[in-house]
């Protein structure tokens, strides 16, 4: 997957009646090479699907992701989990969807679990599949190619099921969930959030708010990466001012300016002032100011402080945001749009900010930055951080 494909991952549960926990699991890791999302659906719902559900998308990361063979994952998984002594059933099932960053191919292991969807150019496509038996378990294996603008999503029967027996006799079914996609590229920008979330309430609106059975819808769409860059605090080496500035003003996707300090080093290569806008402050935030080339330009540490609090509350839920326009609500929803992030810190330090209990070399900018950062990598945020 080259540098400027992103591969935008979303998932969204709708837990059974009366369940406080979802009987499904959907876990996701991507590494240089490759990425891995894994489904499971436990039997039943509640409790002990939950556990059964997180063991087996446990062992699968697990085991796939330090390269096992495919046939020794499987059968592990298989031999782990135990048999319904009624219903003559696994006590879970899975789907694994799979994608080489490098060819651009995916591979997808289905077991017990509905087809998975593939659209290219807001149309089905077609994927080729073919059944192994392991351990005396049909496993069902398909493989594509993704290109710019494709999605891929896999499904709990949960989703398929829903309205069986009331405003479907049959449920929900296959084909009206491709075609209720198929509609979704006609009238909403595609990314893997909005086919997810309208899927899934159709699901709810199909059960009649009546969950019958945990559902769980998992998208992947190929798409532009969004980067962002935010520069916060002067450099070490005020002679390095300007190529960091450069290095700013020729990145590529959008860009922030934490910190008065820095605002004025990039103002003055710019030929300008910091316009602060007044209508911004609040009783515990400085206004956010404007320079031409900059996307966000705020106060430092108080905003990027308040702005973690926010991500926090909201738990990196873009939703969830408030609407507030100040400047450390505007900077938390310029992170949580960004695919990937890149925090460039100046280490000199700034005195009016510095404990003197800590040591010189050891700034509050700096601590602060890196518990972003930790907590954005917590939440699956591609996150970089380079000091200057």
């Amino acid at each position: 997957m080259s540098r400027d494909h992103f591969l935008d991952i979303y998932d969204l549960s709708l837990n059974k009646k009366g369940e406080e926990l979802c009987g499904d699991q959907v876990k996701f890791i991507k590494t240089k090479d490759k990425t891995t999302i894994v489904l499971s659906d436990g039997l039943g719902s509640g409790v002990k699907a939950n556990i059964l559900a997180t063991l087996t998308t446990e062992i699968l990361i697990t085991m796939l992701n330090a390269d096992l063979p495919l046939t020794e994952v499987i059968e592990t998984v298989i031999g782990t989990l135990p048999i319904c002594s009624v219903r003559k059933i696994a006590y879970a099932t899975f789907t694994i969807i799979r994608i080489n960053h490098k060819t651009n191919k995916f591979k997808v292991i289905n077991f017990d679990n509905p087809p998975i969807f593939h659209f290219r150019k807001g149309k089905p496509v077609p994927v080729e599949t073919r059944t192994e038996k392991i351990l005396e378990k049909d496993i069902v294996i398909s493989e594509g190619h993704l290109e710019r603008g494709d999605f891929l999503g896999a499904i709990s029967d949960g989703v398929l099921y829903a309205g069986l027996g009331a405003v479907l006799n049959f449920g929900w079914g296959w084909e009206n969930i491709a075609k209720y996609i198929e509609s979704l590229y006609i009238r909403d920008t595609y990314t893997a959030r909005n086919i997810v979330r309208k899927v899934i309430g159709e699901t709810h609106n199909l059960y009649q708010g009546k969950i019958g059975d945990d559902a769980t819808f998992v998208g992947v769409c190929v798409r532009k990466r969004n980067e962002l860059m935010i520069f916060t605090g002067p450099p070490l080496d005020q002679r390095h001012d300007q190529v960091y500035v450069e290095r700013l003003l020729n990145f590529e996707g959008r860009k922030v300016i934490c910190g008065g300090t820095t605002g004025n080093i990039v103002g003055k290569y710019l030929g300008e002032e910091v316009e602060m806008d007044i209508a911004t402050m609040r009783p515990d935030l400085p206004p956010i100011g404007k320079l031409s080339q900059i996307d966000l330009v705020t106060e430092g540490i108080l905003t990027i402080s308040k702005s973690l609090e926010i991500l926090k509350k909201c738990k990196c839920d873009i939703d969830r945001l408030p609407s507030d326009r100040n400047g450390a609500a505007l900077l938390a929803k310029e992170i949580l749009m960004a695919d990937s992030v890149l925090f460039l810190v100046g280490q000199k330090i700034n005195e009016f900010y510095q404990n003197p209990l800590l040591p010189k070399n050891i700034s509050i900018r700096r601590n602060l930055v890196e518990e972003v950062v930790k907590y954005l990598q917590n939440h699956k945020k591609e996150v970089q951080l380079e000091y200057c």
